[in-house]
């Protein structure tokens, strides 16, 4: 089964900047649709950007311009690029296949907005 796990997260202040990477663990990544999420305390799991297998992407509307998600199918990664951060991007990021996250959920990666 594929496996995906997050990295990259940590402390930043407003204004900054943040790279997360997901990796897979399969034969068959290439193929899927993959989608970074994020969940804030006391908020439910959303949708943050998904990644076709072709490289067509999509970005939720509070993130649009600010963050940029691509791929690697050769090396089995999705970036998720974060810049001009906000204290409102402060969640768990969680990697997982689209549209809506098909594969057991992982730990995560902490993103922390703070000045």
């Amino acid at each position: 089964q594929e496996q995906l796990v997050e990295s990259g997260g940590a402390l930043v202040q407003p204004g900054g900047s943040l790279r997360l990477s997901c990796e897979g663990f399969g034969s068959t990544f290439a193929l899927f649709i993959v989608g970074w999420y994020r969940q804030a305390p006391g908020k439910q799991r959303e949708s943050v950007a998904q990644i076709t297998s072709g490289g067509v992407v999509h970005y939720a509307d509070s993130v649009k311009g600010r963050f940029t998600i691509s791929r690697d199918n050769d090396k089995n990664t999705v970036s998720l690029q974060m810049n001009n951060l906000k204290y409102e991007d402060t969640a768990v990021y969680y990697c997982n296949t689209g549209p809506h996250g098909g594969l057991p959920w992982g730990q995560g990666t902490q993103v922390t907005v703070s000045s």
